[in-house]
């Protein structure tokens, strides 16, 4: 977040959102809508969706189907993702869906990219202590396929030439917002939890601010 910028980039933006009827994905759909944006999600199940918007558009379909990919994607200036896989299993739903949401970018020349992970995905200039250790441990026993999923993710998305921002996260919570957020990296300046309403804000925040481009910060309150 940019504190430098003399004039704050304020231009409404066309923005699509994958994951919007989560817990997350809900903050980060009302606050694009409140911030002007016009706002596509693709979704399964269309009756999940709880806000009307005139510049709200939902799209059915699944992030399986390229096809719905791309066409939630065309026409947009940035893409937001929030998804994470619900179940430990090994079909890596969400790397394979991340492809076909890369794929689309490309084709349709969207270069704007920010999604979401867990703090155990690894990055560059992480220092872990011993404690994030132990949770990296917990995860590999408790979760191996989750973690799995998201690490194969956050590969491909820094392979890409994408203007790609990885936003990790540590335990999330559903407090309220705080407004601030801290910024490190693993053993850097982060606490142990986020709240989902303050984590949806920075996300939104990186579509106009270059600060964290092909970057992989923690954040925490």
């Amino acid at each position: 977040m940019s504190s430098d910028r003399a004039t704050p980039d304020t231009k409404a933006r066309t923005v699509t959102i994958f994951g919007g009827t989560g817990k997350t994905g809900r903050h980060l759909v009302r606050q694009a809508l409140d911030a002007g944006d016009h706002v596509t999600i693709l979704v399964r199940n269309p009756a999940k969706v709880d806000l009307e918007h005139e510049r709200l558009r939902v799209i059915a379909g699944d992030i399986g189907d390229p096809a719905a990919v791309a066409s939630a994607i065309e026409g947009t200036d940035a893409v937001l993702s929030v998804l994470g896989p619900t179940q430990n299993t090994p079909d890596y739903r969400i790397s394979r869906g991340t492809k076909h949401i890369l794929d689309a970018m490309t084709i349709h020349g969207v270069e704007r990219l920010v999604v979401s992970a867990g703090a155990g995905v690894g990055g560059e200039g992480d220092q872990p202590k011993l404690f994030n250790h132990l949770i990296s441990f917990a995860l590999r026993l408790a979760a191996r396929h989750v973690l799995e999923d998201m690490t194969r993710t956050v590969h491909a998305v820094r392979g890409s030439d994408l203007d790609w921002t990885v936003v990790r996260v540590p335990m999330l919570t559903d407090d309220p917002p705080k407004g601030q957020v801290r910024v490190g990296l693993v053993g850097v300046n982060t606490g142990p939890r986020i709240g989902r309403a303050d984590m949806a804000r920075f996300m939104h925040d990186q579509v106009r601010d270059p600060a964290h481009v092909r970057q992989s910060p923690v954040i925490s309150n």
